[in-house]
């Protein structure tokens, strides 16, 4: 237990960070025209063009497990992204509806490696884990597209969520939405509330609720330093 536990601090060391995001100390520029579909287009834009970020999205309700044996649920992830295609995470999962611990995940190009539960050891991830921290937040392949995708589109209005932002929510095809939870919700379209930076159009914050077996899970995304600069290395071992 030791071992696991020097593994996820290490690892936390950068990505826990992110703890208390969806805020942005940045000034606000100008604002876009509080049109739903205007936003909806320079969020696509904005959000596939993301060199780096923060993340952390949590869960309640439901169990949503990352395993095939439905031991492992995830309760929360957060995590750092760097493109093209690399990121580390602490998971926060609670075992066999039990007992509650961390796990570390790297991931660099096509190579995920997840810190052992027992003995801490980082490792090849081994089948039948679905868990790819590095397209929690894949911009060319995930957000560009999801964002350019909603359907039922509609601007809420103005809030203030770590500042004003523009509340639009809409409809994300199946396909999308998979691929930004790196596959932890799949098959099913999901109504998502965002909230957006007024002059980028940047997503600090989205929520949505899945539904599988017949419960409800529901979701909080935040998403912080846009093209900050970190490095996300392979582990040690």
């Amino acid at each position: 237990m030791r071992t696991l536990v020097r593994h996820v601090a290490v690892a936390a060391c950068g990505v826990l960070a992110v703890v208390g995001c969806g805020g942005d100390a940045e000034p606000e520029g100008e604002p876009l025209p509080a049109d739903a579909a205007v936003i909806v287009a320079a969020a696509s834009r904005a959000m596939g063009d993301v060199t780096s970020v923060r993340f952390q999205l949590k869960r309640s309700g439901a169990p949503v497990f990352i395993d095939q044996f439905e031991s492992l649920a995830l309760d929360e992830i957060v995590g750092r992204f760097s493109a093209p295609s690399s990121a580390d995470a602490v998971l926060t999962v609670t075992v066999d509806a039990d007992l509650v611990t961390q796990l570390a995940a790297v991931a660099i190009d096509e190579t995920v490696w997840l810190s052992n539960p027992v003995t801490g050891t980082f490792e090849p991830l081994p089948p039948g884990y679905d868990i790819d921290p590095s397209t929690f937040f894949d911009p060319e392949g995930g957000w560009r597209p999801l964002l350019a995708e909603l359907s039922d589109v509609t601007l809420v209005g103005v809030e203030d969520r770590g500042g004003k932002r523009y509340h639009i929510r809409g409809v994300a095809p199946a396909a999308r939405i998979e691929v930004v939870t790196a596959g932890v919700v799949q098959d099913q379209d999901v109504l998502i509330d965002f909230w957006m930076r007024r002059d980028t159009a940047l997503v600090t914050t989205a929520e949505f609720s899945t539904t599988f077996n017949g419960q409800v899970s529901d979701w909080v995304l935040e998403l912080r330093d846009f093209g900050k600069d970190f490095t996300i290395k392979a582990p040690e071992n």
